[in-house]
């Protein structure tokens, strides 16, 4: 409940523009990038400065007031619906670069940087940063560090994590507290910065980030392999990595993916093909020739269909824009569109792809795999109409079973989107019950009266283990 002398406090610290009640506002920010979910706030709140947002937070502690904190709302969980109400902090004005230190290869930036905007800049300084989420034209910095956002580049380069040094964040008391820095080491305590990283704004508000720079590879090749049987192409990834070549990307689109994506970008895929992989190396120019060359005769070896390396950066720039819009062509089919993201070891792709199709098929709905080959991460995406009450409960029902087969081939329920609430119910599948206690006792210590984006993360109720039908 937002008071009539709580709102007059919160505006004398943002000015009076920048917290807002009406109902536009509120409206705006109940939903992010999940489907069939939503949730009214009772304040939005943009804060600018560190200082800003521990007084809030004061404010948010004295009067028991859930934050759920905001970046562009690109959210595939839940993790920045308000179920609980309260103020969403949206940071969207906090988007500065502050500094690029080009001695110590880092860049210090607040949380409202949009991913692309920053990975720009820091190309045109001749540097480099890597993570590169399939959302980076919307999505934020501080989105996606509190989610530990992955992308097509994950394999060779790593995920947001590998990449931030330090943090100041805003405790639910409204303390600031500094981890890490622009060090190579330090083993000073606890790593709170690997905590913070992937917490999905439960633990803190991140205010600021220094974030490690690399040199840019000097190169770059990209192909295209075509196959007829998925497990050829499953192979295919697997021997790439055993010949100890860590291709810069390494993607797979399955059949139902490969024809809505051709229809999408008019770039003459294939349609008769099982899967498709998408494969770039970057690096010191012999090195690449090198690795492409064996990654084509491993392509060979495994009966590949049809190969075709990339002639320009515009071929290869078409391929990669095809892999990115593969979430966009599905969601031209159906109302609604849901994408998850079960994870598995490389060597179970194809065995994970043909489960998820058998899974669709059981209870009758349409599911299209793509995702991240090379490091295990797919994005079994799901078309239906959340007016269908009947269709929908088949699709999370097939959800469940697509998690429960991920567990038992080695994998986990989410490789980069996040628990959030929609993973919620599943996490004690992958951790345990020890497992949950555990997170539950961090997440006391930092945020003892619940304010932080409450319900998410840990499920009321853990869903219960499905059994699989085995064939």
């Amino acid at each position: 409940m937002i008071t009539e002398l709580i709102s007059k406090q919160l505006k004398a610290i943002v000015g009076d523009k920048y917290f807002r009640t009406d109902q536009e506002a509120l409206i705006a920010h109940s939903y992010d990038g999940t489907p069939m979910l939503q949730a009214l706030p009772d304040g939005v709140i943009y804060p600018e400065t560190t200082e800003q947002v521990s007084e809030i937070m004061k404010i948010a502690s004295a009067n028991r007031i859930p934050i759920v904190t905001r970046g562009s709302g690109s959210n595939l969980c839940g993790g920045t619906t308000p179920l609980s109400g309260g103020i969403v902090m949206v940071m969207h004005r906090m988007n500065k670069i502050i500094e690029v230190d080009m001695e110590n290869l880092t860049a210090t930036v607040q949380p409202g940087v949009i991913t692309q905007h920053f990975s720009s800049h820091i190309e045109e300084l001749g540097l480099f940063y890597p993570p590169d989420p399939s959302s980076m034209k919307i999505s934020t910095i501080g989105g996606n560090i509190a989610e530990c956002s992955g992308g097509l580049r994950g394999l060779k380069y790593g995920t947001t994590k590998d990449y931030v040094l330090g943090l100041t964040a805003v405790l639910a008391n409204g303390s600031v507290i500094h981890t890490g820095g622009k060090l190579t080491k330090d083993v000073a305590g606890y790593d709170l910065t690997k905590l913070l990283v992937g917490s999905e704004g439960t633990l803190a508000v991140i205010t600021e980030a220094i974030l490690k720079l690399i040199p840019p590879p000097k190169t770059k090749k990209t192909m295209i392999a075509m196959y007829k049987d998925i497990y050829g192409a499953a192979r295919t990834v697997s021997k790439i990595i055993k010949q100890q070549i860590i291709p810069a990307t390494l993607e797979i689109l399955d059949n139902p993916t490969i024809r809505v994506v051709d229809d999408f970008a008019k770039i003459g895929l294939p349609l008769d093909m099982a899967a498709i992989l998408i494969i770039e190396q970057d690096g010191e120019p012999e090195m690449v020739e090198r690795d492409i060359e064996k990654i084509y005769s491993i392509c060979r070896e495994e009966q590949a269909d049809r190969l075709e390396i990339a002639k320009t950066r515009e071929e290869a720039e078409k391929l990669l824009t095809a892999r990115r819009s593969a979430f966009t062509a599905l969601a031209r089919l159906r109302p609604t569109t849901i994408l998850e993201d079960a994870t598995v070891p490389r060597s179970k792709i194809a065995d994970m792809v043909l489960k998820t199709n058998a899974i669709a098929q059981k209870y009758n709905v349409n599911i299209a795999t793509f995702g991240h080959a090379g490091d295990g991460n797919l994005h079994p995406t799901a078309t239906t109409d959340a007016r269908d009450k009947d269709e929908v409960h088949r699709v999370e029902e097939a959800f469940a079973e697509i998690f429960e087969a991920a567990i038992e081939l080695g994998g986990t329920i989410t490789g980069e989107h996040g628990v959030g609430v929609v993973k919620a119910p599943y996490l004690e599948w992958k951790v345990g019950e020890a497992g949950i206690e555990v997170m539950k006792g961090i997440k006391t210590a930092f945020d003892p009266l619940n304010l932080l984006n409450p319900d998410k993360m840990f499920a009321k109720q853990a869903k219960k283990r499905v059994v699989i039908q085995r064939g």
